[in-house]
């Protein structure tokens, strides 16, 4: 499967919120949709979800137009919006129907996500009775239990314990490898670097920057070595100005070209107590601050 947006446009009044947005998504990998708080993340999605309709460009699903008949979503926003008074099951049930899945086939498909996120044994309660992590969880399943082929989680890991988290990890990762488009939108980076092959950055409307994340890292200058020792103090001295300490700390020493790294390493690795030596590569929050900057 393939999703792809192609010059998305969107103005409110005379607010124009996207500038002719692209980027593309495929099944089977996870795709990390990032921007400031108004940069026009949440616009884009209702866009993609037939929410309300873009000013202009298209949305195409394996190369053709999209159509909403035939494709599900399945979306965990960020303001959770379940009923606190209603019975878990009741809703969840509810939710599923919508969905245009039999009564018979949705209570079968609950009753299976409920026992898959640790859930059962609260079928039958309110759900205000829950934890607010609890009821993140069960809001989940309104976004998987009809089996929809595009998955898009906003903040999906707020508010969620080391265990749940690692829990909801372990989903996520079955939902990619059953070939699914995964959307991500999130502020939290090291669950976007753990899990998306490609980002899209989107900066006033527009895309900073888009592609394979990891070829995004290789784009930027790889003439910075990080080494880990016992004995930095040798090592600073050897190695002078060029050698400066990371926050984590580590050093770092700058080469004048990305062609001295073999000759760099070689000599680390005889001469001194080393632990670990690396290329340096920006992390993504790096790379966020970079370009969702002003």
């Amino acid at each position: 499967m393939f999703i792809e947006l192609r010059n998305i446009e969107k103005s409110f009044g005379d607010n124009k919120v996207l500038k002719g947005i692209s980027f593309a998504a495929e099944g089977g990998k996870a795709f990390g949709l990032l921007g400031r708080n108004g940069a026009g993340k949440t616009t884009t999605i209702r866009i993609l979800m037939d929410v309300f309709s873009a000013n202009g460009g298209e949305i195409l699903f394996d190369g053709e137009p999209i159509d909403y008949k035939k494709v599900q979503f399945g979306y965990l926003p960020e303001e959770r919006g379940l009923y606190p008074k209603k019975k878990i099951i009741d809703q969840l049930v509810y939710f599923t129907e919508l969905k245009g899945i039999k009564r018979s086939e949705a209570v079968k498909a609950v009753d299976y996500w409920l026992d898959r996120i640790e859930m059962s044994q609260y079928r039958n309660k309110r759900l205000d009775t829950l934890s607010k992590g609890n009821q993140q969880k069960i809001q989940l399943v309104t976004a998987l239990a009809h089996d929809p082929q595009i998955i898009i989680l906003d903040e999906p890991f707020s508010g969620l314990d080391p265990v749940n988290a690692m829990l909801l990890k372990d989903i996520v990762k079955e939902e990619i490898n059953k070939g699914k488009i995964v959307l991500f939108s999130s502020h939290q980076m090291n669950y976007i670097e753990e899990f998306c092959d490609s980002i899209a950055i989107i900066n006033k409307g527009e895309i900073a920057i888009s592609g394979e994340l990891h070829d995004i890292k290789r784009s930027y200058p790889r003439n910075r070595l990080v080494v880990r020792s016992e004995k930095p103090d040798e090592i600073k001295e050897a190695f002078g100005q060029s050698v400066a300490e990371t926050d984590d700390g580590g050093i770092m020493i700058t080469m004048e070209s990305p062609d001295e790294k073999h000759d760099v390493m070689r000599r680390l690795a005889q001469n001194y107590d080393v632990d670990e030596i690396k290329v340096f590569e920006p992390s993504l929050n790096d790379i966020f601050v970079e370009y969702a900057g002003e």
